[in-house]
C-alpha cells in the first residue's frame, strides 16, 4: 500500500506495511540517534499491527488490512504548556477519534447506535467498543506518543472481545483508510494546537466541552477499578479541569479518578 495522501498534513508520516507496534517504534525513533528528524506531531501508521497493546498490557490482535493502527509524537511548545498538553493527550485523543467516528457512523435512517466515548478515551459505538487509545511518554519526559486503533472492516468472528465492534459492522459501507486517517489527524492536531494556544487551558480550548458532549459515561452509573486494585461504584457526574473523571460514590463522598478501568453499569447491576 502507498503512503497515504495524509502525510501532508502532518510533517512527518511513516506509513509501515507491517510492524509490532506503531508505538514502539515511534516511542524508539524519536528518542534515538535521529531524534531531530522526528518533529512534533510526527506520525507512524499501519494497517498491519501484529504486538499492538492497549491500556493495563492487554494485547490488540487484528488480522492484515482490517485495523488502523497510528501514533502521533507531541513535543508541546513552550516547555511551560508541556506537562498540562501531555497529560491531556489522552482525552485529545479520544475526542479527535470519537468525532470522527461520530461522522461515519451517522443515524441516516434512525436505527444505528450512538456513538460516544468512555472515559477517558474508548469510543463506543452502542456501547461496544470500536477504538482505543494507549498514551507512552518518552524516556526523557520531554513529550510523549499517543496511539490509537480502529476496527475498520473486521467481522464477528474476528472481533477481539464480546463487546467490540467495526466500523463495517456499524454499517459504513465506503471505508477509505487514508480518509479516515486524515480525519483522525486533521482532528487531533486541531485540538492540540487549541489547547496549545490556550496555555494548557482544556476549558479555554474547548476540549472539556467536547469531551463532555460526546461523552458517553457522565450520568451513567460506573464500577471504578483503581490501579491499586480497589473497586469503587457511583455515578460519573463531571470532569475537572484536567480531565479527571468524578464520581459520586453510592456510599457518600466524591471520587476524582485520574486512572483506573471503568465499567458502565445497568440499574440492576452492582
Amino acid at each position: 500500500m502507498p503512503m497515504p495522501l495524509s502525510s501532508s498534513l502532518v510533517p512527518r508520516l511513516e506509513w509501515l506495511e507491517r510492524t509490532g507496534s506503531t508505538n514502539a517504534d515511534l516511542v524508539a525513533w524519536a528518542s534515538g540517534p535521529a531524534a531531530a528528524d522526528w518533529p512534533d506531531l510526527s506520525v507512524v501508521a499501519t494497517d498491519d499491527q501484529t504486538e499492538g497493546r492497549g491500556r493495563l498490557g492487554r494485547v490488540w490482535i487484528a488480522p492484515p488490512g482490517r485495523t488502523l493502527a497510528v501514533s502521533v509524537l507531541v513535543r508541546p511548545a513552550p516547555a511551560t504548556v508541556a506537562p498540562a498538553v501531555i497529560g491531556l493527550l489522552p482525552l485529545i485523543s479520544g475526542v479527535a477519534m470519537t468525532s470522527v467516528v461520530r461522522e461515519l457512523v451517522r443515524p441516516e435512517d434512525g436505527d444505528r447506535p450512538a456513538t460516544g466515548m468512555k472515559w477517558p478515551n474508548d469510543v463506543l459505538i452502542g456501547g461496544r467498543k470500536v477504538a482505543g487509545i494507549l498514551g507512552e511518554a518518552l524516556p526523557d519526559g520531554r513529550g510523549a506518543v499517543i496511539g490509537a486503533g480502529l476496527n475498520l472492516t473486521l467481522s464477528d468472528d474476528e472481533l477481539p472481545t464480546p463487546v467490540s465492534t467495526s466500523l463495517a459492522l456499524e454499517g459504513v459501507d465506503e471505508l477509505s483508510t487514508d480518509a479516515v486517517l486524515a480525519a483522525y489527524l486533521r482532528e487531533l492536531a486541531t485540538r492540540y494546537h487549541d489547547l496549545v494556544a490556550a496555555g494548557g487551558d482544556a476549558e479555554r480550548s474547548g476540549l472539556l466541552a467536547a469531551a463532555r458532549e460526546l461523552s458517553a459515561t457522565l450520568g451513567r452509573r460506573v464500577r471504578v477499578e483503581l490501579p491499586d486494585g480497589a473497586v469503587r461504584e457511583g455515578t460519573a457526574v463531571a470532569l475537572d479541569a484536567l480531565g479527571r473523571l468524578e464520581v459520586e460514590e453510592t456510599g457518600g463522598g466524591r471520587l476524582i479518578v485520574s486512572a483506573g478501568d471503568i465499567t458502565h453499569l445497568r440499574h440492576n447491576d452492582s
